[in-house]
């Protein structure tokens, strides 16, 4: 790209160094992509076999208008084409005088076969046979030549030999490539799979080798950056780089000299009038790890919009329109000439002679924190956030005006929570320097109660730069110590309902749901029988399995009753109550038994108004009374039928050693005076407050009734569920026995820590009926009936369910 740039008639002295090769963070981006995409190759290779077979056979079939190119001899046509590409590469680096890239281009052309043999033999050894079999082809042999070589090697030479975009043999080696690469996969002499995983081997080798030895920079320099100044007005008499320990680093470096701009190389400009002027220059490679950093912030948090500039050219020029539009809304801001571009790089012009200071904390008075809460609304009132307030961004002017620089990651026409986070990090950051006493005494003062406790759900580790956080007084204790003072402020009721702001995609509970659903994956994919179930289905009276279908819906009623009959009427919501139990379901699929539930349930009562404490003692009530009643149950049935089931399934010496071993480390633990302490001074008073939640919601003897009536529903449905599956296959029980057997049997199996209890509950179930008299083949047959309709149907339904309490925003 040309450019027309004024000339000066006057001689311009500059003071410059030349440029240095600089390790580009896209290299790495783009090694990562190849590493994931090779890595995914392999993965539908080995579990997609049929897809990926599928689109090799399509390609292979659209390749019979090339028949001809049968006949052509393909190691002569792959000799020629690496030759070719070679050589043609080689050819123009050396001309070029690029010594390093053609010596760096041929051992990674080294590199590139070595790290393909490599692979090779790693995957011939898996002893795979489905992933061997989908990388051979008729060119291939198992062993280090699993994978054709060819792509590789040329992959990792023309990336490190790059970029495309400037030299013109490296551009039409790929263009070869590709070609070759199709024409291979259509003759039948590549497979697919091989062509893919050797092309992303050798591209990340490439970008690895490419980011070690760093790339040339093509922005502008010296002389380049005093033409780009004409163009905008400035003739420049004397231009002079600044020096620093971290000059080219790659590191995010900033400076209050030209507002905080990252990564930027800066100079001292003078004019022939005698003006001093500040130089910002920002290169496109260097800018990628800012981009990088922006993109970050962009995936780690949710809720909130972050900027994300993808080159230097729109970084500095809405850095530019930043500053521009504060100053229009009446801030004091830097003082900003103008911006030029010029090749890879964008430049930012500042009058030097009005530009912020470093603010010192020690001297920073209340009235100076009163002032920046002040700067920060009224640019919220114009519509601009900053989005990345840290100790460096508080400065002062020449005449000491307090101000907040560097606004060049934040935006105009921004959402409520972006206002809420910039005022949380103000305030979090004069909390730390200054102590939060003195911190939320200026924000009452300057931004009202009101504003203040809006902002205690934001409140939380995620909302705090690193630059804030790296402070030694800013912590955990910190933020939470800030948090409830603000909360204080607030009144009972609204402090009650008040819950943190989701900010951080990456939470423990975004991290326990993805598990969840990864088991859930899991379980649904590898512990599904559909022929077994779809056997036993068949031969079962279709009305009686409808039927205990029923009474797995009028389970779910029996425990939305037990939940219900402890809350108070005015949160009780019986759709939603009943959705819940439903929900329980699809948990059922990634947890234990009896654990999906519970974690349902308390997230239930807390999104109803309740806060932990009341929740987690209404959600034990409701296990108690279930539990209670379940054991009771048994109880009473065994009496009156005469049953020894029950002594019998349980171990004796079993069950004392494991109470003994319980009592023992219990015991051992408490002789130990730290142990001791820590258990009677922390955690005894927790215990006693939940005891005496409990004991209040169990103290109300109409509630009580009704939950041992929604626990009696729950337990009687379940196992008259079970009776009607084993009628189902013509087999008449006594329903009562029947309901005990399988109570015991359920319960037990329940035990076991799988998803749902599977396997252990089908294999007590089967094992207990069978040890009664029921033929084997009917007890199999109930049981895979029985949880088709109490397990493997309330996986979609509690789908549904969960999905509709989360769009009422009840779970």
């Amino acid at each position: 790209m040309s450019h027309d740039f004024p000339t000066s008639k006057h001689e311009t002295r500059i003071e410059d160094v030349p440029p240095k090769r600089n390790r580009d963070f896209a290299d790495l981006l783009h090694a990562l992509f190849a590493v994931l995409v090779g890595a995914a190759v392999i993965l539908f290779s080995i579990y997609l076999h049929g897809t990926t077979s599928g689109v090799e056979s399509d390609v292979r079939s659209a390749g019979h208008v090339v028949s001809w190119l049968m006949d052509v001899p393909t190691s002569l046509l792959q000799q020629i084409a690496i030759v070719f590409i070679t050589v043609s590469v080689l050819i123009q680096l050396l001309i070029a005088k690029e010594w390093l890239q053609s010596v760096v281009s041929a051992i990674a052309l080294i590199l590139g076969f070595a790290a393909i043999w490599g692979i090779s033999a790693l995957i011939s050894g898996s002893g795979n046979g489905t992933l061997i079999m989908s990388m051979m082809s008729n060119g291939t042999s198992v062993g280090t030549g699993l994978l054709p070589d060819f792509y590789a090697a040329m992959a990792s030479f023309l990336t490190v030999a790059g970029p495309r975009r400037t030299r013109s043999g490296t551009k039409w080696g790929w263009n070869i490539l590709y070609t070759v690469a199709v024409l291979f996969v259509v003759l039948s002499w590549n497979s697919l799979s091989g062509v893919l995983v050797s092309f992303a081997a050798g591209r990340a080798l490439g970008m690895l080798i490419r980011f070690m030895l760093g790339t040339q920079t093509n922005g502008a320099w010296g002389n380049q950056v005093a033409q780009a100044l004409r163009s905008i007005g400035i003739d420049v008499a004397s231009l002079s780089r600044r020096l620093a320990t971290y000059t080219d680093s790659g590191m995010l470096k900033t400076t209050l000299d030209d507002d905080l701009t990252e990564n930027s190389r800066i100079y001292d400009a003078i004019d022939v009038d005698g003006h001093q002027y500040t130089v910002s220059v920002l290169d496109n490679q260097v800018h990628m790890a800012g981009y990088l950093n922006q993109l970050w912030q962009w995936v780690r948090l949710t809720g909130v919009s972050m900027r994300r500039d993808r080159s230097s050219f729109d970084a500095i020029h809405h850095h530019y329109a930043m500053i521009l539009g504060l100053q229009n809304a009446g801030l004091t801001v830097p003082g900003v000439y103008g911006v030029a571009d010029s090749s890879e790089s964008s430049i930012l012009v500042f009058h030097r002679d009005h530009m912020p200071l470093e603010c010192n904390p020690n001297t920073m008075s209340d009235h100076d924190m009163e002032l920046f809460m002040t700067y920060l609304s009224e640019a919220h009132r114009h519509g601009f956030t900053h989005r990345r307030i840290t100790p460096e961004t508080l400065s002062r002017m020449e005449n000491g005006q307090p101000v907040i620089a560097g606004w060049q990651n934040g935006d105009y026409g921004s959402a409520p929570p972006n206002y809420a986070l910039d005022k949380v990090q103000l305030l979090v950051l004069l909390g730390a320097l200054n102590g939060i006493d003195r911190a939320i005494a200026c924000a009452r003062r300057t931004w009202g109660d009101e504003q203040l406790i809006d902002l205690a759900p934001f409140i939380q580790k995620t909302a705090v730069p690193a630059a804030t956080r790296a402070l030694s007084t800013c912590d955990k204790h910190m933020l939470n110590t800030l948090r409830s003072r603000i909360a204080a402020l607030a009144p009972q009721e609204v402090a009650d309902s008040m819950e943190t702001v989701t900010l951080s995609r990456f939470s423990f509970r975004s991290f326990i749901a993805i598990a969840l659903l990864v088991v859930a994956v899991y379980v649904v994919f590898t512990q599904i029988q559909p022929a077994e179930m779809i056997k036993a289905v068949k031969e079962a009276n279709i009305a009686m399995a409808l039927v205990c279908v029923l009474f797995g819906l009028l389970a779910w009623f029996g425990s939305a009753m037990t939940l219900g009959c402890f809350m108070d009427a005015d949160k009780r919501n019986p759709i939603g109550l009943y959705c819940s139990q439903m929900a329980s379901g699809f948990t059922a699929v990634s947890m234990p038994a009896g654990v999906g539930p519970a974690f349902v349930n308390l997230q239930f009562l807390r999104k109803s108004g309740y806060r932990n404490t009341a929740a987690t003692a209404i959600m034990s009530a409701v296990w108690a009374v279930q539990g209670g009643t379940t054991i009771i149950l048994l109880l009473l049935i065994g009496i009156f039928t005469g049953r020894n089931t029950l002594s019998g399934m349980i171990p004796t010496n079993t069950l004392i050693l494991v109470i003994t071993i319980v009592a023992l480390v219990i015991s051992a633990a408490m002789a130990i005076p730290p142990v001791r302490h820590i258990v009677t001074e922390k955690y005894l008073p927790i215990v006693k407050s939940y005891a005496r939640s409990l004991i209040n919601v169990l103290s109300h003897p109409k509630e009580l009734a009704f939950g041992i009536l929604g626990a009696l529903i729950l337990n009687i449905s379940t196992g008259l569920g079970f009776w009607i599956a084993l009628m189902a296959f013509g087999c008449h029980t006594n329903p009562v026995e029947t309901t005990f057997i399988f109570l015991l049997a359920n319960t037990l199996g329940s035990a076991v820590p799988t998803p749902g209890g599977l396997g252990a509950v089908e294999a007590a179930l089967s094992v207990a009926f069978t040890a009664v008299g029921i033929p084997s083949t009917i007890a199999v047959s109930a049981t895979l009936v029985y949880r088709i309709a109490f397990y493997w149907l309330r996986i979609p339904m509690g789908a549904v369910a969960m999905k509709w309490l989360d769009r009422h925003n009840l779970i």
